[in-house]
């Protein structure tokens, strides 16, 4: 009796954490998220702030589309500190792309609140903002993030390498 118990015990368990493995792996795809990169970070002084326009490339991975609820571009300054930047939205980003040359043009649409990523795709897209603080700051700074809010919560923290 026993070699027989532990016989049906131990292909009990073998069916079981084979169905959990491909529970595990089936949902895989239902999580909301992107993954990406910046490609490239512009500045131009504004007064005694500076404006960034932040060109980045994204996919999401998930089976469901990504919709955006915010978008957030934070740095760490040399000192350690994290200094949050005012967001500004599509109508502002192309005002000054047009009317301000020396940031470059505007290469990407902005991403913006209610813009959706579909599954399985890749897009670039920009981030446009200003932080309240001298553009030497910028040009020091140790990372740039940059933060996509989902709507149903899900965040995607997308850091610039250098």
């Amino acid at each position: 009796m026993g070699r027989q118990f532990w016989t049906f015990f131990l292909v009990g368990l073998g069916v079981v954490g084979a169905a959990i493995f491909v529970a595990f792996y089936a949902s895989q795809g239902s999580r909301v998220g992107l993954t990406g990169s910046i490609l490239k970070v512009r500045s131009y002084p504004d007064g005694p702030g500076a404006i960034v326009f932040v060109d980045f490339r994204v996919t999401n991975p998930s089976t469901r589309a990504f919709v955006v609820n915010g978008v957030t571009i934070t740095m760490e300054t040399p000192d350690n500190e994290v200094a949050t930047a005012v967001t500004l939205s599509k109508q502002d980003a192309a005002k000054i792309a047009r009317y301000y040359k020396l940031i470059g043009p505007q290469y990407n649409d902005v991403l913006a609140i209610q813009d959706k990523i579909a599954p399985v795709e890749t897009v670039d897209r920009m981030a446009a903002a200003r932080f309240n603080f001298a553009p030497k700051f910028l040009e020091q700074r140790q990372t740039l993030h940059l933060k996509i809010q989902e709507v149903d919560g899900a965040v995607a923290d997308i850091t610039e390498k250098k």
